[in-house]
């Protein structure tokens, strides 16, 4: 499991496929991830977690399956996870800067308030809502929300989401749909 620490050295040109996730709920909402969405974790070279895994078997399944997995404890995250993982997660790849965290608060003023809260990141994921978002930030902050592959509550699909980053630039950014259990 990554810390949230390793950096792509400076100068480095490389591109890299993110999986992001949030809100697995695990067994609570479901008993066990997507078969596509395993499928795309060993796809990409970082998967990322925004919190409220609630199971410490999905953090070692991932931690497992992923070449690189970035995560954070949430809000309805057990002891056990949370002393495995920060609140907060940092790390670049491809040219960007990427911050994780769980709760971003509520959507209306969420932008702004991420803006000045996290001022040196490129890209801010996060989770909590279930609800996928993609923004910017007035400064440039991407801000994106996988939605749940498990839980979709008031949403019409389960989701995540994948993209690529490379030479400093967030691209083929794609929210995929589960088909429902």
């Amino acid at each position: 499991m990554d810390n949230g620490t390793r950096t792509t050295p400076p100068g480095t040109r490389t591109a890299a496929r993110l999986l992001l996730m949030s809100d697995t709920h695990l067994p609570r909402r479901a008993k066990r991830l997507p078969d596509e969405l395993l499928q795309a974790v060993e796809q990409a070279d970082v998967v990322v977690h925004a919190g409220d895994w609630v199971d410490e078997a999905t953090l070692d399944l991932l931690a497992h399956r992923a070449r690189r997995l970035v995560g954070v404890y949430g809000n309805n995250d057990s002891p056990g996870l949370r002393s495995r993982l920060p609140e907060v997660a940092r790390f670049s790849e491809g040219g960007l800067r990427f911050g994780v965290v769980h709760e971003t608060g509520a959507a209306r003023g969420r932008e702004e308030r991420c803006a000045a809260r996290y001022p040196d990141l490129d890209v801010l994921v996060f989770g909590h809502s279930h609800i996928p978002w993609d923004t910017q930030a007035p400064g440039g902050l991407r801000l994106l929300n996988p939605g749940s592959p498990t839980d979709r509550r008031r949403q019409p699909h389960c989701t995540y989401l994948t993209c690529t980053a490379a030479d400093g630039a967030l691209a083929d950014v794609v929210l995929h749909r589960l088909p429902q259990h």
